[in-house]
């Protein structure tokens, strides 16, 4: 079964367990769990943000670890990352070695430069990636401030005073929402669907302003799913294996018995990611050639 672990603590090896014990999740160093799942064959995901038993996400995310593995024999081994820790990972190269990040919702982040960090290791070196809720708003962020040159762009949620906001208070909260999200034809958010129209819960006081959204799509961000009064709720990179941002939490759906089609397709993604890894006999996060492609954004939900 799943093994979640929190890091960076201590670099001892990981204590077995499943991911259903996340209310006293096993520790280990972030690069020794890279080792260790290296030398396993089984798919490693990076889980970025502060871990709190008072994010309904973040207590579901472990009953879904264990769904995929015996729904879908989709194994994860996967590793807590503090936002306040990311950035130090991203700068070793460890955040690199992954087969997936996901970028989970609290906000705010205990850190902004580590979420943004993680998402530009994610855009960068072709690993799997999805953002949720917060996840999705620093994703613009950082596509922003990273492709865009929009170097002031702000979050609301964590500068209230900045005059250039890409992230804005919504006009009516979208805590405990329900609502209808429409993926354009043909792009990943439709595969990942497996529908065209989804019914999705929300958890967020925050949202892309619609001023700067012109310049993320002009320099290859693809806004690929609006809600039904055409504002975007999706966001993914094209040439990219599979870089997908939702405002919505997939992770709320349902019972945790059966995960989200978008989490079913970040684990698809992850093994592959692993797979190709083990057969050309390199390292996890080896550059996939998209250093120069566009990036994504930031903020908490």
């Amino acid at each position: 079964m799943t093994t979640a672990r929190t890091a960076p603590t201590a670099p001892s090896a990981p204590t077995a367990g499943t991911a259903g014990s996340a209310g006293t999740a096993h520790t280990a160093d972030t690069a020794h769990a890279a080792r260790t799942a290296d030398a396993s064959g089984v798919a490693r995901i990076a889980l970025v943000g502060d871990r709190s038993p008072h994010v309904m996400s973040h207590t579901r995310i472990p009953l879904l670890l264990d769904a995929l593995a015996a729904r879908d024999g989709l194994v994860l081994d996967a590793c807590w990352i503090p936002t306040g820790d990311a950035a130090a990972e991203a700068a070793a190269g460890t955040l690199a070695r992954f087969d997936a990040v996901w970028v989970l919702p609290g906000s705010p982040y205990a850190s902004e430069a580590g979420a943004l960090a993680a998402i530009r290791v994610a855009r960068e070196e072709g690993i799997p990636f999805l953002g949720t809720c917060g996840g999705f708003q620093h994703t613009l962020l950082e596509y922003a401030r990273s492709v865009c040159g929009l170097d002031d762009v702000a979050h609301a949620e964590n500068d209230p005073g900045a005059r250039d906001l890409l992230i804005a208070p919504l006009a009516c909260s979208l805590v405990g929402h329900e609502g209808l999200v429409r993926a354009e034809p043909g792009s990943l958010a439709e595969a990942a669907l497996g529908a065209e129209r989804s019914m999705e819960r929300y958890h967020c006081n925050y949202g892309p302003a619609p001023l700067h959204l012109p310049a993320l799509t002009a320099h290859g961000l693809r806004l690929s799913g609006h809600d039904e009064d055409g504002q975007a709720r999706i966001a993914e990179l094209p040439g990219h294996p599979f870089f997908l941002a939702t405002l919505f939490q997939p992770e709320l759906q349902g019972d945790t018995a059966r995960p989200h089609p978008i989490i079913r397709a970040l684990a698809a993604a992850a093994a592959r990611h692993a797979a190709g890894r083990r057969r050309n006999g390199v390292g996890a996060g080896v550059g996939a050639g998209l250093a120069a492609t566009p990036a994504a954004s930031r903020s908490a939900g």
